[in-house]
């Protein structure tokens, strides 16, 4: 009857392709060489086979070099701003088929909440990396890192770090248990790097994947070659890889080390893996307290969310020695009161299965091995490896034999220092509560996971936070502090966003993902260049001093729109005569009275003034007035300025002229102007630096606007 089940396809090469003979029957892990046979996935609730994998027959070397080859030059053909475009079209598009998705994603074992988790959370990336990309960076395909180091006394001879695209392909190989937004977290930086996606995702719900896939694909979303999937074994993938090529894996730390040291040097290997995590109650965090209670929350989400399948969920509750029958309570009272596992599709279910018959027999391992180190069963079934009772799709109660279920276990250990509490992860709906001795102890078991992705805190208590906060940053990637001012709006102990890292050190797999624009970067090179600044102007698109400038004395650079504003149109403008009564004016008007500006003999006293001096943001302000162009015009706005220094202070009598260069262009990609960034340099009548800054304006991308 297998060979009646659909064979999901991969998409690879620009197409849809599955075996030439794909009517094998399914098998086990075990039971015949992968080229041989199609594996069968089942519904995770009912058992019921949803789809065959095989790659039997696929040229993974060609899949690669269409990557390479068909991908790069596609991707390169667009800007960062225009693949941030791409990119919220895709989640436009994910959203609008989101029913859809849920639909799929019931099969996997996730109810509507789990859902939201994956597949809005996927579609969240999209949408911050979108706006990310077009608010951080540059409308090019270069990144700047730093200012320019002057690295010749003359100014002939600079350099300065850029990031541009890997040349090769970002493969990721990605856990069973977030199948939309575990990849899209790895895609959405790599395609906004510029850098083409091969997809291997987990067997179990590599469907799911495909679903959110075949979307953007049908849509027409998709670049060439930009994004291919794998829909089953990898086989011989990675052994293709080279130099350009990388690799972002989220799985076991075991798989990790294995695959880590497959692949050819040169080739770039982060690891997103596995990590004991733990949830920390403080000293303070007392029963009635807001702390208290958004712990145990908390601490019953991690365990059932995803049934307790993610990566960032608490595994150990460290928790006050005083406390541990207090959180065991509660945690057993909310469970009862909140949680009620059946099939995802059955209304009032707020637990679905595990993903496989597989992964519940390795849960039911883990557990063993806990409550052989000394883990008692505190809350949950005395027989964890019996069968539990649930409610059926049909909405009966029962059992269900061909669904991976099973109920939330919290185990409580007497002995904190018990080797497998801090070494043996539960990948399901447990928990492990111990009780420690004063905060310092805490910290121990925490540092005792041997690197982590979370650790949480709960505690209103300054002083406590900061004595964990100095232990336990060195080992995880996030640390979230809990209290009663943000216990409503926390995104949560095991909730990653795409504005902050995720990933840990040590059995953590030391690797990062998200980021921000840091994630940008992992498919990125970082490399020094050198030269003049005629040359490094014209490399990087971005003026730098020392290099060609025009348009002194022809069209004001103001009467340009963005079409026809070049970098390094220039304006001086100037002298100015800075009085005494100018500074008096100012100091009377503003209120700024400080004394070096108003007081000659304690301005003389200080180190750095001569006597009274003007005020700098005066001078910045007659900056301004000579050498705005004052008459409406393609400059629409003035919105900030960066990287002020005043360098020489300015005394009553002399003058200063002003130096304005167009830095950098950045058009913006959805609007009808752009970013301008000018390069403003004040002097003064000796040819002095008293000031150095850059003015960021919004220009029109034509003027006059069209009607």
């Amino acid at each position: 009857m297998t060979n009646t089940v659909p064979v999901l396809p991969s998409y690879v090469r620009d197409g849809w392709w599955t075996p030439a003979d794909a009517s094998t029957p399914g098998g086990t892990a075990t039971d015949a060489p992968e080229a041989a046979r199609a594996v069968v996935v089942h519904d995770a609730s009912t058992g019921e086979p949803v789809a065959r994998l095989s790659t039997d027959g696929l040229d993974m070397a060609a899949v690669l070099d269409h990557a390479r080859d068909v991908g790069q030059k596609s991707l390169g053909d667009l800007t960062i701003h225009e693949r941030a475009v791409l990119l919220k079209r895709m989640a436009l598009e994910l959203t609008a088929h989101k029913d859809e998705l849920y639909e799929v994603s019931a099969r996997t074992g996730a109810t509507a909440r789990d859902s939201a988790f994956d597949v809005d959370g996927g579609i969240g990336v999209l949408f911050t990396y979108s706006s990310k990309g077009r608010r951080e960076l540059p409308n090019a395909n270069l990144i700047l890192d730093g200012p320019p180091e002057q690295l010749s006394k003359d100014g002939s001879f600079l350099g300065r770090h850029v990031y541009t695209r890997l040349s090769g392909v970002a493969v990721q190989i990605n856990a069973f248990n977030f199948p939309v937004w575990g990849p899209l977290e790895k895609f959405a930086p790599a395609f906004l790097a510029g850098v083409p996606t091969v997809i291997k995702p987990a067997t179990p719900t590599a469907y799911l994947t495909e679903a959110w896939v075949r979307v953007l694909v049908e849509a027409g979303l998709v670049p060439d070659g930009s994004l291919q999937l794998v829909s089953g074994p990898a086989r011989d993938l990675l052994g293709h890889l080279r130099l350009g090529d990388s690799v972002a894996f989220t799985g076991s730390a075991d798989t990790a080390r294995r695959l880590r040291g497959s692949v050819a040097e040169g080739v770039r290997f982060t690891a997103e893996a596995d990590s004991i995590n733990a949830s920390v109650l403080g000293p303070d965090g007392v029963p009635g307290s807001a702390e208290f209670d958004a712990y145990v929350r908390q601490l019953v989400t991690e365990m059932t969310v995803k049934a307790g399948q993610k990566c960032t969920a608490i595994r150990r509750a460290i928790v006050p020695e005083a406390l541990v029958d207090d959180v065991v309570a509660a945690v057993g009272t909310r469970l009862a009161q909140k949680v009620t596992v059946g099939d995802p599709r059955a209304e009032g279910v707020t637990m679905g299965p595990l993903a496989s018959l597989e992964q519940r027999e390795e849960l039911h391992r883990q557990v063993e091995k806990l409550i052989g180190a000394g883990g008692r069963v505190a809350v949950g079934p005395a027989d964890f490896a019996a069968p539990p009772e649930v409610v059926r799709a049909d909405g009966t109660v029962g059992a269900a034999p061909g669904g991976a279920f099973a109920a939330p276990l919290l185990l409580r250990f007497d002995d904190a220092d018990a080797a497998a509490l801090h070494d043996v992860e539960a990948f399901g709906p447990v928990a492990s509560v111990v009780g420690y001795r004063d905060v310092g102890h805490a910290a121990d078991l925490v540092v005792r996971g041997g690197g982590s992705l979370v650790t949480s805190v709960a505690t209103s208590d300054p002083a406590a936070a900061a004595a964990l906060f100095g232990r336990l940053c060195a080992a995880n990637g996030r640390v979230l502090f809990l209290d009663r001012d943000d216990a409503r709006t926390s995104t949560g102990h095991g909730s990653p966003v795409p504005h902050l890292v995720h990933g840990g050190p040590g059995r953590a797999g030391g690797g990062e993902e998200l980021g921000g624009v840091r994630a940008v970067h992992h498919y990125m090179q970082r490399t020094a260049i050198q030269g003049s600044p005629r040359m490094l102007t014209e490399l990087t698109g971005v003026w730098h001093t020392g290099a060609p400038a025009g348009g002194a004395g022809a069209v004001h650079p103001f009467r340009k729109s963005l079409a026809e504003l070049r970098v390094g149109d220039q304006v001086v403008a100037g002298p100015r005569e800075v009085t005494l009564e100018d500074i008096e004016h100012f100091a009377e008007f503003t209120g700024d009275t400080f004394y070096a500006h108003m007081d000659e003999t304690a301005a003389a006293a200080n180190p750095f003034f001569p006597g009274r001096v003007a005020h700098g943001y005066l001078l910045v302000s007659f900056a301004a007035g000579l050498f705005v162009d004052p008459d409406p015009g393609p400059v629409l706005a003035n919105y900030g300025l960066e990287n002020l220094r005043f360098r020489t202070p300015v005394s009553p009598g002399e003058a200063i002229t002003v130096t304005l260069t167009a830095k950098q262009i950045i058009p913006r990609e959805t609007d009808d102007h752009g970013e301008v960034r000018w390069d403003a340099v004040l002097r003064n009548q000796d040819y002095e630096v008293v000031a150095t800054y850059d003015v960021l304006t919004l220009v029109a991308k034509e003027w006059p606007p069209p009607e």
